[in-house]
Parts: C-alpha cells; structure tokens; sequence
C-alpha cells in the first residue's frame, strides 16, 4: 500500500472522530454518556499552541493540556506531519483544495513554489506569543484547532440540524430515519454565527487561488510545528545525482517546500505526495540528512520579527487601554458559570465555543464587541436566547483551558458542603419599571415571579396602590352593596359626565383587585371597599355599606395590583425570568446584568470586583 493511500485513510479516520466529538459536544449527549468528557474536546488539548500560549500568558499549564506532548513529540521525531495528517481544518483545506483544482500541472508546480508571503505566519505567532507574555490571548483567533471547532460548533452544525429538520418536514415518513443526524432537538441560532461562517468559506475559498492558504501563509500551530521540525530525525531528502530537476515533485506539495530544491524543512507537511510523483527515485525520508540539502531554519528577517513583536505589545496595550475587562467593563457581559475573573478569563479563553456547543438552551453565545475587540467570540449569556439551567454544568466539562472552571451541580446550587459559599451568582436581575407591564401600563403580569427557579424566589410581588384614570367620582345613588357612580365636575361644569363603564371591568383576578374609596364630609371618615363588579355606572361592593354613602359624596376607584420586585440577595443571575419576560423588542423589562456576580469576589481591585451587595430593593 502506498504511503500517500494510508495518509488519506489516516485523514478520513481522523476528521470522522472530530465530527463524531463536535456531535456528541451536546448537553444530551454527555448527560446519557458521561464518559465522552474525557474525549470531546481532546483535539483541544493535544493543540501545541494552545498549551504553550496559555502557559505563557497565565504561567500556569491547565492539566488537560500536556496532551500537547502527543504531537510535540512526533513533530520532533518527523516534522509537522500533524498539519497533513492530524488536523481536522488542514485535511477540510486538504480536501477542497483536491477537489476544486482546476489547474493544469505547469499551473500547479507554479502555484505550489515557495513564496515570501508564507513567512507571515511566523510573524503572526510571534505577535500572538509577546501579547500572551503580558496576558493578552488571542491565538483562538486563527489557531486552526480552535477556529474549526468555532466554525463548526456556531455555524456548521447549526445549519446541518436545520437541514435535518427541513427534510424530515418535507418528506413524510424520515422522522424516524434523520432523527439521529441530528445533533440537537431544537437547532439554537448564534448571535455573528454568519461572520464566523463566513470566515470560514473565505479562507476556504482562498485555495483557489493560493492552495492550502490558511496552513501556508496564516496559521500560527503550522509556524510553532514549522521552528520545532527543524529538529526532526527523519526529512526529505534529495539525492542531487539522481534529480534532473523536472519540477514534477512540486507539482503536488503541500507545503510548497520547494522539493526540488534545497528543501525548506519549517514548510514541509510530510505529504509524501513528491516522493511518489519523482519518476527518478531521487526524493526518500531519510534519517538525519544531510543539512546541506535543506534549509532548516524559516525564512524570517530579523527586522520584521522585531516589528512583529512590537505589533503584539502595541495591539495589547491599545486593546487594554479601553479598560474593557475593568472600569469600562460592560455590565451585558455576563459570563457562563464557574468562569474565572474577567482579566484571568481572557488569559484563558481561546475562544474555541464548546462550551456554546453544549449548551442545551442556546444561553451561551459568541461575543462582539461587549467586552472589547480582546473578548471577540468569548462566550457570554444572552437571555434573550435561552436562560441558565439550575443543574447543568456542561459548559465548564468540555472547556479545555480552564477559563470556565468545573463546578458539580452542589457547588453552582451552593448545597451541602458549599452552603456557606452559597450559590454561584452569575449577576443580578433588575426590573425596568418603564417597561414592566404591571408598573407602566397597570396590566396584570407575575410571569418573572412564577418561573423564578430559586426557592425562597428572588423575584416576589407586592401589592401597589394607585388612583385609576377619571377615577375621581360622585355618588349618584347608593344601596347596601352598591353605588352608582357619575364623573367628578370638570372645572367650569355643574355636574360631571355619567360614567360608562365596561361590564365588569372592575372584577379583578387572583393579581388584582379594585376598589372604591369613600370620603364622608360629615365625618371626615374615609371608607375603602373592594369591588366585585360593575355594570354601565354601577359598581357592585363586596360586602355591605354601613352606612350607606350619600349623593354627592366623593368616590375614588383604586387598582391595586401586583409589581414585581428583586431580591438581590436571592438573585443568580440564571436570567430565566428575562427570557420569560413577555414584554419583546430591544430590551426586555426584566433584565440580567454581570452586578453582584461571585466569580470577582475575591478580587481586591475595586475596578475588577463586581460582586460587591447590592442594596437589597424596596
């Protein structure tokens, strides 16, 4: 069997268990196989620059990430074959690049000789590496492990979900048959997911005219995979006796590492592709070749490198210097459960989004701009989409780096023997009294109060008085249990309008009620009756009238109903209540915000520590 026939089965292997990880990446999934934790996100944690990237800006290694050793080691031993081999986004550019070439073979040999511009990619992670040294991670961006699991996880899978739905709605009978592609019930929608796919189809779309251009010219893991190989045991090697410099070996590589030439060693995927095309034998993998035949170090000019590296510090000190992560902190930015403080988050976050892929009810979503260009597609709660479930924690399971730690269903609940900690809080709700139905339009509403999920609830009711419209009238005639009402005089006028009211506009509910509030002139006594219904101008009272209130005398209709109030020591921020809320537009009138939240508490720095108490409401 040829080599090049065991690389493709080798990829097809390997790109068939990550979709079969980003698939089962879902809260059903995990929760009836616990055990896919353990391998869900281990294309993650064997990703190099992952491990050397969050070390450097956090100086600490998250435990899961020395799997990274998995493919330092071999990239040591035999080049960045992981690159051609291994990694689920190289073999998608693999893939497309073989299937919409259309050049014919002097195109192709042209198209894969080695070009300048494939050195940017080492400037990109030395820009990348001297931000992670002063804290500023950003290599999520365009590392490849992490942007094909964004890319899948926000807009690929996604779509295929919806596609598996339509089928099933348009043709009778697959329910049944298409019910298990599909990853999730209900398909969540992501807030940018078509700018990360649109990402996506760019760069892959870019093989047609550079081929394999992510992995030649971008990709920051190929430029810390290209300086290690520089050590591997066995290379490429050409036997100038043998190559007649036919340029057919070029004609398929990968890494247009120049073949027929002295072969650049940092742009080699071992391919193996030239050494099946040379029809003259001169190309093998040999152990420790000579050095002469290659050139091992990249082609890097020092100046540039130096640019580069300023380029990192410059961009971490103009992102910083919004104060995006502290004063300036946007309070809409409220973090999944069991995330690290702010700065620490993003010293972290690679920006991968399993924990949105996990999520079962859509809450979690990639961020624009809320917290800054640094906290570009880092996940943030949108209640508007879905709410935080009481006993989940999927989301710190799958996280790769420890941005959003684990937490057991006891410790986020605060029970047992995290009852004195408490429940995490993941921020504060608070009621727009502008907005809130019951308060600006006196319409009966306690749907904030019936879902609130904690017990005792943070969100209760109490009861608010208030004098209706023209609720100023006369008593035109009265009995023991009713009163018959007309309008208060208008200035200028005798006697005031009959009152026309709705029949049994004044009946109440269970949230509720109305009443009348008599005033005796005689006495100077006000009386307050509840009202159990009306007819044109009658209101009809609950219980009786004693005594019985005379023509003339002033009567005032009241409402009182329930309004919806926080507790802010019982609040958690789950935000179930904003995505309850009926109340639709740009802003529901019950929100959630990052105040109160516990993941700052320890912070000393004022700036940084979100969780001091709010003043309980009243």
């Amino acid at each position: 069997m040829r080599i090049t026939t065991v690389r493709i089965i080798v990829q097809a292997i390997v790109f068939a268990m990550f979709l079969l990880f980003v698939f089962a990446t879902t809260f059903s999934h995990l929760d009836s196989l616990p055990g896919l934790v353990r391998v869900v996100s281990k294309f993650l944690e064997i990703d190099p620059l992952v491990g050397v990237a969050t070390a450097v800006s956090t100086h600490t290694l998250y435990k899961g990430l020395a799997w990274c050793l998995v493919i330092l080691i071999p990239t040591i031993a035999l080049g960045r074959i992981f690159c051609n081999w291994v990694c689920p986004y190289g073999i998608v550019h693999h893939f497309v690049g073989w299937a919409f070439n259309t050049r014919d073979a002097k195109q192709r040999i042209e198209s894969n000789r080695y070009r300048p511009i494939f050195a940017l990619k080492y400037y990109i992670l030395i820009a990348m590496l001297v931000a992670a040294v002063f804290g500023y991670l950003q290599i999520g961006l365009l590392d490849p492990i992490c942007l094909v699991y964004r890319s899948f996880s926000v807009s690929v899978m996604p779509e295929w979900d919806r596609a598996m739905l339509a089928t099933e709605s348009a043709v009778p009978g697959m329910g049944t048959t298409l019910a298990p592609l599909r990853s999730r019930e209900e398909p969540g929608g992501h807030a940018g997911g078509w700018v990360i796919g649109f990402v996506l189809l760019l760069l892959l779309g870019m093989n047609l005219v550079i081929p394999r251009f992510f992995c030649r010219v971008l990709c920051p893991l190929g430029a810390l995979l290209g300086t290690l190989s520089r050590l591997a045991v066995w290379r490429i090697e050409r036997d100038p006796d043998k190559c007649t410099e036919c340029n057919l070996c070029a004609q398929s590589c990968e890494g247009a590492c120049d073949p027929h030439k002295p072969l650049r060693m940092s742009e080699c995927l071992v391919c193996f592709n030239c050494i099946e095309d040379c029809p003259h034998e001169a190309l093998s993998f040999s152990m420790f070749p000579p050095k002469a035949h290659e050139l091992t170090s990249p082609d890097l000019r020092r100046r540039h490198a130096l640019l580069a590296g300023l380029i990192g510090l410059l961009f971490f000190r103009w992102t910083k210097s919004s104060a995006a992560s502290a004063e300036n902190f946007s309070s809409k930015a409220v973090r999944p459960p069991g995330s690290c403080e702010e700065q620490e988050f993003l010293e972290r976050c690679i920006k991968c989004d399993q924990c949105i892929r996990v999520c079962p009810t859509n809450v979690a979503q990639p961020a624009a701009l809320e917290t800054g260009i640094e906290g570009l597609w880092t996940p943030i709660m949108n209640f508007r989409m879905g709410f935080c479930q009481l006993q989940c924690t999927a989301c710190g399971l799958v996280c790769p780096t420890g941005a959003i730690g684990r937490l057991s269903v006891e410790e986020k609940k605060g029970l047992g023997e995290f009852a004195d900690q408490g429940p995490v809080k993941l921020g504060t709700a608070h009621v727009d009294t502008g907005r809130c139905l019951p308060w600006s339009n006196n319409t009966p509403c306690v749907v904030c109060e019936e879902v609130c999920p904690v017990s005792p609830k943070a969100i209760h009711c109490e009861y608010r008085q208030l004098l209706l419209r023209d609720g100023k009238t006369l008593v035109q005639a009265a009995t023991a249990t009713s009163i018959t009402l007309r309008g208060y005089p208008k200035p200028g006028e005798i006697a005031g309008e009959p009152c026309t009211f709705h029949p049994q506009q004044y009946r109440g509910d269970h949230t509720t009620s109305y009443h009348v509030q008599l005033f005796d002139r005689a006495t100077g006594v006000t009386r307050r009756h509840r009202i159990k219904g009306n007819d044109a101008d009658t209101v009809l009272i609950d219980g009786t009238l004693d005594p019985i209130p005379q023509p003339g005398d002033v009567a005032a209709l009241h409402l009182e109903i329930k309004v919806p109030k926080v507790d802010t020591e019982l609040c958690i921020g789950c935000g179930l209540c904003e995505h309850e809320c009926p109340v639709v537009g740009d802003r529901r009138a019950v929100y959630v915000t990052a105040e109160g939240e516990t993941r700052s508490q320890k912070h000393p720095d004022r700036s940084r520590n979100r969780s001091v108490r709010l003043n309980k409401t009243v």
